[in-house]
């Protein structure tokens, strides 16, 4: 299933999942859940649903998936590619930094190029959503604590970014976490590590690769995180960007007012960003 936030006319975001055929959303709100994070912390199913109150398409709009993880983790050059377009060393350990929660917009919501940045740019990158949290989590387990994939756009300061060792603050601005559309339940992934990923601007295609090419996987991550911080439910990570970036290119691509962002993953759907000046 595709578990997703949206509003109707009443404004009030709640849960849901879309139904199968995509004509309609099921109300988790009507069955009890205040959000889409209780959703995940329950790891409810829609078979469990037992009220099946739901909203036409026509009548919903979707906001991102889930506004209020824990955390948001995210892995730096995990593409071999990528690390050698950006003029650093493939890391042996994950390189992890965090967006702040306050950054997440939704699908056709504005990323907002902010003044005190001229060197704006995009990241395609895949994530997933922990389910079931824990401390320690062996690699062999990592399936047990997945709950669902979904779609970031890691957009990124780069002047900040490199005007210091540290990352976060670069990846934090105000529209900075495009997320969504939707998470999508693990059980209709049957690969993680096989689905093509890819970025255009105004319909250029700009990064094209695939998630098997990511240097630490979803099992290594896993393992990982969880031996230095216990894992939430709700908590994203997303597991780094392809070869394509502006930074990478020459001459360096920016993002620009006016430009249009789609980032598409195989299996997730497409996540589409209009770019506007602050």
């Amino acid at each position: 299933m595709k578990l997703v936030s949206f509003s109707v006319g009443d404004g009030r975001v709640r849960p849901g999942f879309l139904k199968d055929d995509g004509t309609s959303v099921i109300d988790l709100g009507a069955a009890g859940y205040d959000d889409t994070l209780a959703v995940i912390t329950a790891g409810a199913s829609a078979s469990a649903i037992t009220n099946r109150a739901s909203f036409p398409m026509s009548q919903v709009h979707l906001h991102a998936p889930l506004l209020n993880p824990p955390r948001v983790f995210a892995i730096g050059l995990n593409y071999r590619d990528h690390a050698i377009e950006s003029g650093m060393a493939i890391p042996t350990t994950p390189v992890v930094f965090f967006k702040l929660a306050t950054a997440i917009i939704g699908p056709g919501e504005n990323i907002i190029l902010p003044r005190n940045s001229t060197e704006p740019d995009y990241e395609a990158e895949f994530a997933f959503v922990i389910g079931k949290g824990g401390y320690r989590i062996p690699s062999s387990a990592w399936r047990e604590h997945v709950y669902g994939y979904t779609i970031i756009n890691d957009v990124s300061a780069r002047d900040v970014q490199f005007a210091t060792s540290q990352w976060s603050m670069s990846k934090s601005f105000p529209t900075f976490c495009p997320l969504g559309p939707a998470i999508v339940t693990a059980d209709e992934i049957s690969d993680p590590h096989q689905l093509a990923i890819s970025l255009s601007i105004d319909g250029e295609v700009l990064q094209n690769s695939n998630t098997k090419e990511l240097i630490f996987k979803i099992p290594e991550l896993i393992e990982y995180l969880s031996s230095i911080a216990p894992l939430l439910p709700g908590d994203i990570v997303s597991t780094g960007t392809p070869y394509g970036v502006g930074l990478g290119r020459t001459p360096k691509r920016w993002l620009k007012p006016g430009e249009t962002v789609t980032v598409t993953i195989e299996g997730l759907g497409s996540l589409t960003n209009p770019v506007v000046a602050e």
